[in-house]
């Protein structure tokens, strides 16, 4: 599972090549909060058996917003969002659903997994494989099952619905509450690739504010 921090070092990097001149402190700090709201939903876990990484690490908000927005800035004659904002708004707008999308469920998705469809679909799903070229087999990719059983869809590994998984985090370290003093552990980095992504990320993001600044 990746922390906070490589979900936002990682949207930093998407924003600081994308938003072009639009990238600004200001755009930084609304793309980081969309990428790190998702995370939010552990504190839901505390009452709730929707919890971590299922609530809020849902692709159905942003594409939800994503319509509205599109709507509002793509289709209406007046657009709120142009109108009060121009197109700095609109660019930011669609980089921060994007950052939500991509930084803040997608790492969790290829990782530990998320509930990528709740409430519409109640089953969480981890998006883990791998891609190859054989001499022998051809193209050999373990990410979507091709051959499913009768009956079945091909689809990443299910992990299980809301009411069959628990997912223990730094605020709700045992969600089964059979530990007497359970430990609790905030990751930061967890793996070199998220070491690679948190440094990279940070450098890049930093060195682009600079740029801009004195462009």
């Amino acid at each position: 599972m990746a922390s906070t921090v490589v979900h936002l070092a990682f949207a930093g990097l998407l924003a600081a090549a994308l938003l072009g001149p639009y990238f600004d402190r200001r755009a930084v700090l609304i793309v980081f909060v969309a990428t790190a709201f998702p995370d939010l939903d552990s504190f839901i876990a505390l009452f709730s058996t929707v919890g971590h990484r299922e609530a809020l690490h849902t692709f159905v908000i942003p594409i939800g917003i994503g319509l509205a927005w599109f709507v509002d800035t793509r289709v209406r004659e007046e657009s709120y969002v142009r109108d009060r904002w121009g197109q700095w708004g609109v660019n930011v707008g669609w980089m921060a659903l994007l950052a939500y999308a991509v930084a803040g469920i997608g790492i969790d998705f290829v990782g530990a997994g998320v509930n990528p469809l709740w409430p519409v679909h109640d089953e969480a799903y981890s998006l883990n494989g791998k891609i190859e070229l054989s001499d022998q087999r051809g193209v050999i990719q373990t990410f979507v099952d091709l051959s499913p059983e009768e009956g079945g869809a091909p689809a990443p590994r299910s992990l299980g619905n809301s009411s069959e998984i628990e997912m223990d985090t730094g605020v709700n370290p045992d969600p089964s509450g059979t530990q007497e003093d359970p430990e609790r552990l905030f990751p930061v980095v967890r793996a070199g690739w998220q070491l690679l992504v948190l440094v990279v990320g940070t450098c890049v993001t930093a060195a682009k504010l600079r740029m801009n600044s004195e462009a």
